[in-house]
């Protein structure tokens, strides 16, 4: 039998397990599919996305340019149109609104909306640097000398300035339709600046501090920090991820599978899953290509591969499993490294081999049945999170579209609460920032937005360097029966928020040791817990338009007429 890999032994030890299989599930107490809770939300689903500000989806909102005869990219189908509704609420900050479309914007370049026949662009630089020096201390205008990426290769789009750019309801229709019939913010921020992994981390833990680099074969610490997975280490060689290194407690980790590998990531510290633990609520993390589809053997170790793939929208195939972006398999306690599978479906969301960890397949087994976890977190495979260079809108549309229709036609859509966020904004510009709650001074990789911030004297949460933020502004959606109807809230909040408000509702406590959760600002203006809607919104997947609106599922999904409400 070929042995463990070094990362899965040193997983095995810290959880003290001794079996595998169905053995396990047995040996560990079940928890409950929901727990008693602060507010009328028994289940919390968060679609985490990739790479999107919010001017680059919300430039115009609510008014699209409906132009006739556009086409979709690679498709050929007709754009859809968009028209809002009379009640949208006005004074939203968008860069309508605050008279920045060109030619009045003070970047070198003006925005340009894109069509949908320009859906696949190339991807921004959204480096934790970079997109501090775009502030330009709060001035918003140098994006396009930091963060724009002008060419990448055909069929990707490319243009002068491209981070400027943005779309509008006929290329993410979806999204403006969720927003029409729900509530969104223009007030949300990712917790830190920079790309998908500490985004990912921010989300499940309000914490980038205490990474160390591990080195990938033998599961030990690297002789001295990797630069690439560790910023300002101290002297045991812990510090913060301002990249993108792969997880430690992963087989599937790209830099397992060549001869040569670079440094993977070890979190120290807890994150929600551990919390939810300890309460015995029902949880999960449900990505797209999680399954393994074989095994590879280096040096008489067998690491699980996950190399399945799929084509975006311009035939161009991409991996659907990427570690990077799934936040718990950083941490030993929260890890499946050999990507096992559930020993049943009962096992969905409780304890046992499969340690909390998913393939979205597993996700649909339990949507509509009472087996639903309380806090279930959806990643997309790649070609449909959105990133660009290799997703794109309308790919993460059909996505988001199919999983929140699930969602509001099963049994548990009466209490559940979908939040569709990002984790970071891949560079694209957006003219908001808000005031940095978290300072740092690191001269090699802080520019002035931030240290000017410590300077200032704004906190440095438990000491650690490279955390600065909030950083760039980003969509944020409830979808909900109990969310505000066609509602803006303007609150500050972060993707913390999102942790805040499932520990509170769950009564978790905070998570300590500098966590942005004790900062991070409320979701709940954005809900209305003392009168229930229930209704819901039905969407094309294809084209995000409305098939049918004040949708019941628990009136055996009837269509309500003007005026209906949903029992």
């Amino acid at each position: 039998m070929p042995k463990l890999s070094m990362r899965a032994a040193a997983v095995t030890s810290a959880l003290g397990l001794v079996a595998a299989g169905g053995a396990l599930a047995a040996a560990l107490p079940a928890q409950a599919a929901t727990a008693t809770t602060a507010t009328p939300i028994k289940h919390v689903v968060v679609i985490f996305g990739e790479n999107v500000s919010f001017d680059h989806y919300f430039a115009t909102y609510p008014q699209a340019a409906n132009t006739p005869g556009e086409k979709v990219q690679g498709t050929g189908t007709p754009a859809s149109s968009f028209t809002a509704a009379p009640n949208t609420p006005k004074g939203i900050n968008t860069l309508a609104n605050a008279n920045l479309l060109a030619p009045n914007n003070p970047n070198s370049v003006q925005p340009s909306r894109l069509t949908p026949s320009q859906a696949v662009t190339c991807d921004q630089d959204h480096e934790y640097q970079a997109e501090q020096k775009a502030y330009n201390g709060g001035l918003m205008d140098k994006f396009v000398e930091n963060t724009s990426t002008d060419t990448c290769k055909a069929p990707m789009y490319s243009a002068p300035g491209l981070t400027m750019d943005y779309y509008d309801g006929n290329t993410v229709t979806g999204i403006w339709n969720y927003a029409q019939h729900f509530a969104m913010s223009d007030n949300s921020y990712s917790d830190t600046f920079g790309p998908s992994t500490p985004g990912a981390l921010n989300l499940v833990s309000g914490q980038t501090h205490g990474v160390t680099s591990i080195d990938a074969l033998t599961g030990q610490p690297t002789a001295t920090p990797d630069s690439y997975s560790v910023k300002s280490p101290n002297a045991q060689g812990v510090g913060t991820v301002t990249e993108d290194p792969d997880p430690a407690f992963d087989d599937c980790s790209d830099n397992s599978r060549n001869g040569k590998p670079n440094a993977l990531a070890k979190m120290s510290g807890k994150n929600v899953g551990d919390l939810l633990n300890e309460k015995n609520v029902s949880w999960g993390w449900f990505q797209g290509g999680f399954t393994p589809n074989g095994t590879k053997n280096i040096a008489g170790t067998d690491y699980a591969q996950c190399t399945t793939a799929h084509p975006n929208i311009v035939g161009a195939s991409r991996v659907d499993y990427n570690p990077h972006h799934e936040p718990f398999q950083y941490y030993a306690s929260t890890s499946n490294p050999h990507h096992l599978p559930p020993a049943n479906d009962a096992e969905i969301g409780h304890n046992g081999q499969a340690n909390h960890q998913y393939d979205l397949t597993d996700f649909a087994k339990v949507v509509d049945s009472d087996n639903m976890p309380a806090v279930s977190y959806l990643k997309a495979p790649n070609y449909q999170d959105g990133h660009a260079g290799y997703s794109d809108p309308i790919d993460e549309q059909k996505f988001v579209v199919e999983q929140i229709n699930a969602i509001e036609k099963s049994k548990n859509w009466d209490s559940t609460a979908i939040v569709l966020a990002y984790d970071d904004s891949d560079g694209w510009y957006d003219h908001a920032a808000t005031k940095v709650l978290n300072a740092s001074n690191d001269p090699a990789n802080d520019a002035a937005i931030c240290t000017d911030a410590a300077k200032a004297g704004t906190p440095i949460l438990g000491g650690y360097a490279d955390r600065c933020g909030p950083g760039p502004r980003q969509p944020l959606l409830v979808i909900s029966p109990y969310a505000k109807s066609n509602f803006v809230d303007h609150t500050v909040t972060q993707q913390s928020s999102i942790l805040k408000f499932v520990e509170d509702n769950w009564g978790l406590g905070r998570l300590g040791d500098g966590s942005f959760d004790q900062i991070a600002g409320s979701l709940g203006n954005l809900f209305d817990f003392t009168h229930a809607r229930r209704d819901g919104l039905i969407l094309n997947p294809a084209n995000g338009t409305v098939v049918q609106a004040d949708y019941c599922a628990g009136n055996n999904g009837q269509h309500l007429g003007q005026g209906g409400s949903c029992q």
